[in-house]
């Protein structure tokens, strides 16, 4: 049966990307009113053809899967004949997906977190609930920054859970904190003239939390476990470590370091990812809005504003103030290594996987154990990158072992992603109609940029500098040619086939008067619902420098012609817009979160199986409440966890008048919150 789509409206469907005008001007500093920062005239995926392996020997390669490879691949990770493809989805299995049995929750608008029948819920953790030794309870009337930084911070994005040995039901959660709404959070905010105390305070709610939660035998709910050793707070005045090629460069000097050594903060941290070795990593991303003055700066290409920032930061401290510091802002758009074993330890910045506005970062190791690390850089028309590490990853838990591990990420070669697509461009018509061949997809190059050593680093782009790549990326994939995509997001192996996910959120720039044209891989003019992109590398090894790719989801309402389910019958699936987190549970499906529905409905949390006769079908498992995106999914065995960000977040809300009740009821100021769901009957999530 059909999953009907309502008609909703709401107030904010006419805005860019399906958010509030509110939620685009603290999250993002109003990027999609800003020219494209991607101003380079490089070929679209139906040009790049020279060079390339030829589709059909890349696919043959991809289907020679060995049981070693990746994680326990299986052999489900070889790309198989389209023909055979076709005959396996149009005979679906009569059940779900294992992992996908729940009855998927309809598009809507309540302003609750609306999960489905049979399954139970809670609040894990709120904004400002107290997780270090000597921090007072929440107070909105009564915020301090020194109460904030024993807090748990607000607007949570990523989330991991880390196992805690030694302590029974227990494990470590870490969660970014990606951005501060000031109007939401401080009744009488004057945007104007902000106190130098409510800055004080966002500095403080940015950033990271670590703080263990203990498990109820008796049903999934998780409950924070206040002033244990290793709850910690980083924020925006924390002391960080830039490591790699790039650490010590001219380019990173400031007043306050002139060793470029040393940085205080991380800022916007979005999604991010768990290492094999136990550590968490964080992706700075629409980092270049706390930098006021920026028309001083002589590098174009991170959309710097040109006057003062919206927060006003550059008032109380100089090193927002681009004319006053101009290096600080090359500090800031890196991947951070956060260790929540060990609350001594110093974050770092790993300069070696380049410098842009990351959405996340994910690790696959390679058979001989090196880290190969995948991540996208959101906004309209950028890239998608990896980097593979020249060192191997270590067993154990000694300190020699974890500093080894933990410098993994500086030495290696950072690529960045060129797409070819094998279909004639005629057949790419903007519409979303599929070509002849029934699939968009393709091939593609791993493009070197720069390689980083012990002994120092070299350049793989023609007239830029090895440390120029690492603080400049995006010019230096300008500069060879990648592949302009629709706001590269999250990016994720799956564990158990290798094949790696990029979700692609949307670009309503696509195909219009002075942009790129649509290609194969961003089939669709004006695109406002985003796809999936799955790719399979070459033998199916992390380090392989082609892969096949094909579009796996093309997003939107289902009763829309230019919409793809992996080719599954599209009267048994959920409608979704603007992929953004994805994650995979202990099956193998990918889950997807979303930002910015544009069809209505509020954002919500979807799981989609990627293999076997149920390949594409596509379930909702969740809603959030209004004004609120879905956020930094995790998909345990009994377990559902997100983070439900800004919520409240609507045009004319204040931190006086919140125009969500969630999730303290009418009047109540919104807090962002970290809300767990499993199954009523103790049951295994989606069986």
């Amino acid at each position: 049966m059909r999953i009907q789509l309502p008609i909703i409206r709401t107030s904010n469907e006419s805005h860019p990307g399906g958010r509030s005008a509110l939620t685009c001007r603290f999250r993002c500093g109003d990027a999609c009113f800003h020219e494209v920062p991607n101003t380079s005239g490089n070929d679209y995926v139906g040009d790049v053809i020279a060079g390339a392996l030829s589709r059909r020997s890349v696919v043959r390669a991809a289907a020679v899967v060995t049981a070693a490879a990746a994680a326990g691949t299986a052999a489900g990770a070889a790309v198989a004949p389209k023909a055979q493809a076709a005959t396996a989805v149009g005979k679906p299995a009569a059940r779900a997906a294992r992992g996908l049995r729940f009855t998927p929750v309809a598009p809507n608008t309540a302003d609750q977190v609306t999960i489905p029948e049979g399954y139970a819920q809670n609040i894990v953790i709120r904004w400002g609930e107290p997780i270090l030794r000597g921090a007072p309870a929440f107070d909105a009337t009564k915020q301090s920054a020194a109460a904030q930084a024993g807090q748990f911070g607000y607007n949570c994005d990523f989330l991991s859970l880390l196992p805690l040995p030694g302590e029974p039901g227990r494990q470590v959660l870490v969660a970014n904190h990606e951005y501060t709404d000031e109007i939401l959070m401080f009744p009488g905010y004057d945007a104007e003239n902000p106190t130098e105390e409510q800055v004080e305070i966002a500095w403080a709610a940015h950033g990271l939390s670590a703080v263990v939660v203990e498990g109820n035998r008796a049903d999934g709910r998780l409950v924070p476990v206040t002033r244990h050793p290793l709850n910690r707070r980083v924020t925006a005045t924390t002391a960080f470590r830039l490591t790699g090629p790039a650490a010590g460069s001219d380019l990173l000097k400031t007043s306050a370091d002139p060793t470029g050594t040393r940085v205080l903060g991380t800022l916007n941290n979005c999604s991010g990812g768990t290492t094999p070795w136990g550590t968490t990593l964080h992706g700075e991303e629409n980092f270049n809005q706390y930098f006021a003055n920026g028309a001083r700066a002589t590098d174009k290409r991170y959309g710097l504003v040109a006057g003062p920032t919206e927060r006003k930061w550059e008032r109380f401290d100089k090193r927002f103030d681009v004319a006053q510091e101009p290096n600080e802002v090359h500090r800031f758009g890196y991947v951070v290594e956060f260790d929540p074993y060990d609350p001594t330890s110093t974050p770092r910045k790993h300069t070696a996987l380049g410098r842009f506005k990351h959405e996340g970062a994910t690790v696959r190791l390679t058979d001989d154990g090196r880290p190969v690390v995948y991540t996208g850089d959101d906004e309209r028309f950028d890239y998608f990158y990896k980097f593979v590490s020249a060192k191997r990853m270590k067993k154990g838990t000694s300190r020699a072992v974890r500093e080894h591990n933990l410098s993994l990420l500086d030495e290696g070669t950072l690529y960045v992603a060129k797409l070819t697509g094998d279909s004639p461009a005629l057949e790419i018509d903007g519409t979303g109609k599929l070509p002849a061949d029934g699939e968009f997809d393709g091939s593609g190059q791993w493009i070197p940029l720069a390689t980083a050593t012990a002994d120092g680093a070299v350049s793989h782009v023609d007239g830029m500098t090895a440390e120029e790549v690492f603080v400049f990326t995006r010019l230096a994939g300008d500069k060879v040619g990648a592949t302009k995509m629709d706001r590269p997001e999250d990016i994720e192996p799956n564990p158990h086939t290798g094949k790696v996910y990029v979700a692609l959120t949307n670009n309503s720039r696509r195909g219009t008067t002075g942009n790129a044209p649509v290609d194969e891989a961003n089939p669709r003019i004006g695109n406002k619902h985003g796809q999936v992109l799955e790719l399979t590398e070459r033998w199916n090894r992390a380090e392989s420098r082609t892969f096949a790719w094909k579009l796996f989801l093309v997003a939107g309402d289902p009763n829309d012609p230019a919409t793809y389910f992996a080719g599954f019958p599209k009267d048994q699936v959920s409608p979704i817009s603007c992929p953004d987190n994805v994650a995979f549970d202990p099956h193998g499906n990918l889950w997807i979160s979303t930002d910015g529905n544009q069809l209505g409905s509020h954002d919500g949390l979807f799981g989609v199986a990627t293999r076997g006769s149920r390949r594409g079908e596509l379930k909702q498992f969740l809603t959030v409440p209004a004004g609120a995106e879905t956020c930094g999914p995790l998909v345990q065995s009994r377990r559902v966890v997100v983070a439900v960000q800004h919520p409240g977040e609507i045009d004319g809300a204040t931190a006086e008048k919140p125009l969500s009740a969630w999730p303290d009821g009418p009047g109540k100021i919104n807090r962002p919150a970290v809300v767990a769901v499993w199954r009523q009957d103790g049951s295994d999530i989606g069986m």
